[in-house]
């Protein structure tokens, strides 16, 4: 699954498009390596997300296509 619609479906960002923008400027990183809005995410990828003065750790636990929204936090672990 595409980065940009993992972090929609996790609801680490609310719109794919704004998470398509992070990635085209260089704000999400996944195992230290910055990457674009294609990237394939896998199990236990490393996802960090700079947002301002905020930045997000994560790591993928599971990808689902379609999650309820209560849900969506079992997706991936903070870290």
């Amino acid at each position: 699954m595409r980065i940009d619609k993992y972090l929609k479906i996790t609801r680490l960002i609310k719109r794919r498009s704004v998470a398509n923008e992070a990635c085209d400027q260089g704000r999400i990183t996944v195992n230290g390596r910055i990457v674009k809005a294609s990237y394939d995410v896998k199990e236990n990828d490393i996802i960090e997300i700079k947002m301002g003065e905020r930045t997000i750790k994560v790591q993928v636990v599971a990808i689902a296509e379609h999650v309820l929204k209560n849900d969506a936090s079992m997706l991936y672990k903070p870290l």
